[in-house]
């Protein structure tokens, strides 16, 4: 059975960043300071302990900065960075970088929101099934800002409600994927393409699953949830670069 160590990693980091411009304008929204350190760097220190080898950054607005700050390696992680010419969106960057991506499935990232998870674990379990893609799903009070994911009893994924619908406690979309390969050749190439809005939404029924857990959960898109980072890497084991620990991860039931 495949582990992280033998599939390739994808974050996305090409996000202009445009709510955030009135706390930082001069950094691309993956390497704010948090916690006196570069956001970006909380997602390589999970990559790290959960033993990955090979990651690819997504790269677009202010593609320059993330090279000199994190080039090409990062602790035991070997970085290539898959720069779009243009904003591509989340799916077209996705597929720009198919070149770099050696193996037959792929974890995806985004680079601007964290959960704390046990990759390895939630690798473990993609592969346990013929899973063609697979999202991570966190439970939040109010599911209106990110909009509802909903699945049939077995965890398969079986609608997506939009945001603003919605503002009941509920799953969402945590940004931490699993797909085959095979499906990032099928995103159309050199296009603006969304993975949550086209390409997620294509699979339902499809082979696209779930996979719940309770691990904290922050993304650094607002002001507000940059501000709500800042205490939530106060905790000493994120402080420190471990903060991968394990906790116990169920399907969704």
């Amino acid at each position: 059975m495949p582990s992280l160590s033998d599939i390739t990693t994808a974050i996305l980091t090409g996000g202009l960043g445009t709510r955030l411009r009135s706390v930082v304008s001069d950094m691309p929204k993956v390497l704010v300071d948090i916690c006196e350190r570069p956001f970006l760097t909380f997602l390589m220190d999970q990559l790290v302990a959960a033993k990955a080898r090979d990651v690819v950054l997504c790269t677009g607005h202010m593609a320059d900065k993330i090279n000199e700050v994190l080039g090409s390696g990062y602790k035991s992680l070997k970085i290539v960075h898959s720069r779009e010419p243009e904003p591509l969106g989340t799916g077209g960057a996705l597929r720009l970088a198919l070149p770099h991506l050696n193996s037959d499935a792929v974890l995806v990232m985004n680079g601007d929101s964290f959960v704390d998870v046990d990759l390895a674990t939630y690798t473990e379990w993609f592969f346990k099934r013929d899973r063609q893609a697979s999202l991570l799903l966190v439970k939040v009070p109010n599911t209106a800002r990110y909009g509802k994911v909903i699945a049939a009893e077995d965890g398969r994924l079986t609608a997506f409600a939009e945001k603003g619908l919605d503002a009941r406690p509920g799953w969402i979309n945590a940004g931490i994927y699993i797909m085959k390969k095979s499906l990032v050749a099928s995103i159309p190439a050199d296009v603006v393409f969304s993975l949550e809005r086209e390409f997620f939404p294509s699979l339902v029924d499809k082979g696209l699953y779930g996979f719940c857990t309770n691990g904290k959960f922050i993304d650094i898109g607002t002001p507000e949830s940059y501000r709500q980072a800042q205490e939530f890497f106060l905790d000493k084991k994120f402080l420190d670069g471990n903060n991968c620990i394990n906790k116990e991860l169920k399907e969704m039931d």
